[in-house]
């Protein structure tokens, strides 16, 4: 697993640019919510860390994750002042293969999104084998991948400001 012997929640805000200016979108799957809820929480409290004041992020619910990409999509032609958004959600392995179609249509919609606009999308989407694995990995004993995904929303909000 990729996060044996890592800590998911560990960064340097000093070593992160200036986000005081940047705007951020998040979009909040309900599905497997204490996971995504930790998950989103993680994201809030790193961005309070760096600086960015709390009416600088948006916030948006969908049903699920796979109604993340819509939501992103979304959410980037409403605000298009918003300098990255991350799409966070949680699905856990099942058996049936629905937990492959989801995660590979998620993926393949970020990636997608990143490649046909200007905002930057962070994947947040914890594709576990068992609900355990994700609570580790949402506040646990891993840390939390919102820390890491608002750190990467961060650095490439002040990409896409370089760039622009």
């Amino acid at each position: 697993m990729a996060t044996v012997n890592k800590h998911l929640s560990s960064y340097d805000a000093s070593a992160l640019p200036d986000a005081s200016s940047f705007r951020f979108g998040l979009v909040v799957s309900q599905w497997n919510e204490e996971i995504t809820e930790g998950l989103a929480q993680g994201a809030l409290a790193t961005f309070s860390d760096c600086g960015v004041a709390a009416d600088h992020v948006t916030r948006w619910n969908v049903p699920g994750s796979f109604e993340l990409v819509y939501g992103c999509q979304r959410m980037m032609a409403k605000h298009p002042e918003i300098d990255a958004v991350i799409a966070i959600g949680n699905v856990i392995q099942g058996e049936t293969k629905h937990f492959d179609y989801v995660c590979q249509g998620v993926a393949q919609g970020i990636k997608d999104l990143n490649l046909m606009g200007i905002t930057p999308v962070i994947f947040c989407v914890l594709t576990d084998n068992t609900r355990q694995q994700s609570i580790d990995r949402s506040g646990g004993k891993h840390g939390n991948k919102g820390v890491e995904a608002a750190v990467a929303a961060i650095e490439m909000a002040a990409l896409r400001s370089a760039t622009q």
